[in-house]
């Protein structure tokens, strides 16, 4: 490639970074207090397209702390507070490259990714007043994690990320790479747009924060992983992150045989709920909008909500870049990039926000729907919880 056409998609990417906020199942260990304040175990219960829909695990209701006053808490997840959550259904893996495929093929829908970019979604992104650059610029493609060849400074996130031209969900890193043999793996480069897309046509929905960490949770209350407190327990990895994936800092990758990235759906163990990978792999979309100190608001409440349906608009003024009202959505579970000298959000309570109209190589998302749309779906001829 020219070095001119190089400079061009560099000088995309530096556009788009800019709104880039940079991250068997039943087992009486996992406990909740009972209606009578004893602890009691969580029961998995997984639906078999009779009694719940197939491919989902019951999330049951209850009250809950949700955020964190933990050393390792971040502004963003303070305080503890107790919120109140109805049952639903959540898809038991995030959403495959095989089951992304079925929607792709049966609807012909076309990514955020593989669209021109339109300018204002970008401009909202961007510095008040960042001229808009030429159109020839703007050419359909996604942010790829490239990482670096030694040790760099972790202030400055452009260092590891890349816009590169042709990468989508199909082609995860670029036009040279596939999905091929991974029709297992979760998908990534799919907008908040793409995702609800998707849960649309499956009959779902995607989770609200609150559901979201809940469920994340696994009954466990205020416990820093979906695991509990020990990050290895008996020196066992618990998640795809990169502190037990690389045995280099991050984000070097100068070992072309060390591969970052994605793993098979559940090649850990899953949470109290059923639930795998709430923690590392891929970060998941939620509903909510990202308010920097949404926990802070929803704790003055004098009882604790039920349902929060999340903020009605973005704050973020941590990013240093985007504007502080640039339209975030709440991103959870952190991903493979996730290391503890950098970003620790495999952590239950971690949040951060993320430009609804980005792709990115390690974010995907799974659904949730309620009892009433599952007993809905069985009445329809295709089945729809069943995609």
């Amino acid at each position: 490639m020219a070095k001119q056409t190089q400079g061009k998609f560099r000088l995309v990417g530096a556009l788009l970074l800019g709104g880039v906020a940079l991250g068997v199942a039943a087992s009486a260990s996992y406990l909740v207090l009972g209606d009578d304040g004893r602890p009691e175990p969580v029961k998995v219960v997984l639906g078999d397209g009779k009694t719940g829909p197939p491919g989902m695990a019951w999330v049951p209701g209850r009250e809950f702390l949700m955020g964190s006053s933990h050393k390792l808490a971040q502004p963003n997840e303070m305080p503890a507070h107790k919120v109140g959550v109805s049952g639903f259904w959540m898809d038991v893996n995030d959403v495959t490259n095989a089951q992304f495929r079925r929607f792709v093929q049966a609807t012909g829908y076309v990514t955020t990714a593989e669209q021109k970019p339109k300018w204002e979604d970008l401009e909202v992104q961007l510095p008040p007043g960042t001229p808009r650059p030429d159109d020839s610029l703007l050419v359909p493609g996604a942010m790829v994690f490239v990482g670096t060849e030694s040790e760099v400074s972790l202030r400055d996130y452009s260092r590891w990320w890349r816009y590169v031209a042709g990468a989508s969900w199909k082609h995860p890193q670029g036009p040279g790479s596939s999905i091929e043999g991974k029709d297992d793996h979760p998908v990534v480069q799919v907008s908040y747009e793409d995702a609800k897309a998707y849960a649309k046509w499956a009959g779902k929905r995607l989770p609200t924060e609150t559901e979201w960490e809940m469920a994340a949770r696994g009954g466990l209350e205020q416990a820093t992983y979906t695991w509990g407190e020990e990050l290895l327990p008996q020196g066992k990895a618990m998640a795809n992150i990169w502190d037990t994936q690389q045995k280099q800092p991050f984000p070097v990758v100068k070992d072309e045989k060390v591969q970052v990235g994605t793993m098979p759906v559940g090649s850990f163990s899953p949470n109290g709920y059923g639930l795998f990978d709430m923690a590392g792999n891929v970060w998941q979309w939620t509903s909510d909008w990202y308010r920097a100190d949404a926990f802070k608001i929803q704790a003055q409440y004098r009882r604790a909500p039920v349902d929060p349906a999340g903020p009605a608009d973005s704050f973020d003024p941590d990013d240093g870049i985007v504007p502080v009202g640039a339209p975030k959505r709440v991103t959870r579970g952190g991903s493979f990039l996730c290391s503890d000298t950098y970003c620790i959000s495999y952590r239950t309570s971690a949040r951060r926000g993320t430009d609804p109209m980005n792709g990115m190589s390690h974010l995907g998302f799974r659904t949730v729907m309620t009892t009433q749309q599952w007993k809905l779906a069985q009445t329809q001829k295709n089945g729809i919880a069943s995609r």
